[in-house]
């Protein structure tokens, strides 16, 4: 049985759009506790994150991802080291370490470019996903299938931090309080040149940020703005970004996801970010809670990801 610290419990909703949120600040703990067996893990009804989140260890298949980023799971998945040379990994309590091989590769090239093209010593790693991919317990509707990586906008010390660091120090909030731009006493031109440096990448499909960031990057970025239409806006992702690789050549059964609009999305479609029927939603009955998803609605393939000892 996997060992887990205490979770949070909350996710985004209404706005989790299958993209992670501020919640991943929520701290982690150096103690662990165990899950309590399921009543009935065969059963139907069974929620698919209940299981896959008491799961320790990847499927030992070979790598490959399972269906779409949220609807999916990962074989044969692989860990990315917990400290390199230029980055570190944090909330280890929350084993959500592990990645496709594409995407560790990526994140160890990522870390080193990031330190090349900024005053950055490394970069602190969130979530990437849960030995077998799959729902998680809370957080995230995407991450399933391990082509996503949440960066802090945090850099990283050019210190190895302590397990209660990792598991207790918060990332930095760049964008201002009225959530109208990004907050000049925190936003650095390294954070955009390090989001410039994945989006030029041409492994990565989408990367995800709040529209403040996206507004801040459109006004600054000078010469080829080509990489600017993979950088997309979402709610949250004010303290970290979000890269979502594409799918990985040769592998059949993931799903990519749509190619991105055209133009660079500094037009007015970024206007509707800043409404105020966006940042002052008026309060409405509370809407009937989503049904979690069960094995029954991912890929077959991935009962065989979860039940390969």
């Amino acid at each position: 049985m996997r060992r887990l610290a205490l979770k949070l419990t909350s996710l985004c909703a209404p706005f989790a759009l299958a993209i992670s949120c501020a919640a991943a600040q929520e701290r982690g703990t150096v103690e662990a506790r165990v899950l309590p067996p399921l009543a009935a893990p065969q059963s139907p009804s069974t929620p698919a994150k209940e299981l896959f989140g008491r799961v320790d260890g990847p499927a030992p298949l070979a790598s490959r991802t399972i269906g779409f980023y949220s609807r999916g799971c990962l074989a044969g998945g692989k860990a990315l080291p917990l400290t390199g040379d230029s980055w570190q990994v944090m909330r280890l309590s929350r084993d959500r370490y592990w990645g496709h091989p594409a995407m560790i590769a990526f994140l160890q090239s990522f870390a080193r470019k990031a330190r090349q093209v900024s005053s950055w010593p490394g970069i602190l790693v969130g979530d990437i996903s849960q030995p077998r991919g799959g729902p998680m317990l809370t957080g995230h509707a995407s991450h399933q299938i391990g082509l996503d990586a949440d960066i802090w906008l945090r850099p990283m010390p050019s210190r190895e931090l302590s397990r209660s660091e990792r598991e207790e120090m918060s990332s930095t909030m760049v964008v201002r309080a009225d959530r109208l731009d990004v907050d000049p006493t925190r936003w650095t031109p390294d954070h955009m040149a390090v989001i410039k440096a994945a989006a030029e990448d041409p492994r990565v499909q989408r990367v995800f940020v709040n529209a403040a960031i996206k507004k801040a990057i459109c006004r600054d970025a000078r010469g080829d703005r080509s990489w600017l239409g993979k950088v997309r806006p979402i709610f949250g992702h004010d303290y970290h970004f979000h890269i979502r690789l594409a799918c990985p050549a040769g592998e059949d059964a993931c799903r990519d996801q749509e190619p991105t609009p055209p133009g660079d999305g500094c037009d007015a479609s970024l206007d509707w970010w800043f409404s105020d029927a966006v940042l002052h939603p008026r309060p409405g009955p509370p809407g009937k809670p989503k049904p979690p998803l069960t094995m029954a609605q991912l890929p077959a393939e991935c009962r065989l990801v979860l039940r390969t000892p």
